[in-house]
């Protein structure tokens, strides 16, 4: 089973690109997040064409995650515990009916910037959240992936140049902490298992030349359960993806289970 990550930072922007790299590395489910778009604008038809059911929350110009899949779903979650009062759609699940089933949740964490604001705050008090249902999931002792823009540099390694990111949100202590937290559940990082090298990153900012000149930072992540750690074959950045026709800031991760 083929699980990919990908925030496409807007799916009607991008749609040619998008159905483009999923006709090309044929994901059995992909997480999206930054649809930028409410439930009903969402470019449903193209991607049930290839073959995928197809789930979302949505929100109107910003946020929004999508999750498709090569097999029908069930148990769909909007949102997270405790988000009942919260407009921002940051966080979608549901499980994946393989033969082998996983629960998948495509998750776009808050950015927190700029520090000294409720935007930070806003930041850690959804890591904590994330958190609480995750260590809840992780108690069912089931096949689960994370995975998303988590919006945080773990450490130093995951930025080509981490002295330029010391007055941002991604890369506070408390970011990290937050992260390690959650990592410390029990959760494996894709990326580790399959022993990618130092540099491999995820997201290359549209500014000052991040691109052309590597500067990046590796932000998207696929956490894993035990169970699913177990059934764990290889991980995959499509870097390629940063070079395609009207590129997302973001490249896909794919992570490949034995199913």
């Amino acid at each position: 089973m083929r699980i990919a990550t990908w925030n496409v930072n807007s799916v009607n922007a991008r749609l040619p690109t998008v159905l483009a790299w999923l006709e090309a590395a044929a994901p059995d489910v992909a997480c999206f997040q930054e649809i930028k778009c409410v439930d009903e604008k969402f470019p449903r038809e193209p991607f049930e064409a290839l073959g995928y059911n197809v789930v979302t929350h949505g929100q109107k110009s910003y946020n929004g995650v999508a999750l498709l899949s090569k097999v029908p779903v069930s148990d769909v979650r909007r949102g997270l515990p405790g988000d009942e009062a919260d407009d921002q759609a940051r966080y979608l699940e549901a499980v994946i009916e393989a033969p082998r089933p996983v629960r998948v949740a495509s998750i776009y964490l808050p950015n927190g910037n700029p520090l000294g604001t409720e935007k930070f705050a806003y930041k850690l008090a959804w890591f904590e959240r994330l958190r609480a249902h995750a260590a809840g999931m992780l108690a069912l002792e089931e096949s689960l992936v994370l995975a998303g823009d988590y919006n945080v540099i773990p450490t130093p390694t995951d930025a080509r140049n981490p002295e330029a990111w010391t007055g941002d949100a991604l890369f506070q202590p408390e970011s990290r902490a937050a992260f390690r937290a959650l990592r410390h559940l029990g959760l494996s990082d894709a990326s580790e298992l399959g022993r990618q090298p130092a540099g491999t990153f995820t997201f290359w900012d549209y500014q000052a030349g991040a691109w052309q000149r590597d500067h990046g930072i590796r932000i998207d992540f696929a956490l894993l359960s035990p169970q699913a750690a177990d059934r764990f074959l290889a991980i995959e950045t499509h870097r390629d993806a940063r070079d395609m026709d009207k590129p997302s800031d973001h490249v896909p991760v794919v992570v490949d289970l034995e199913d």
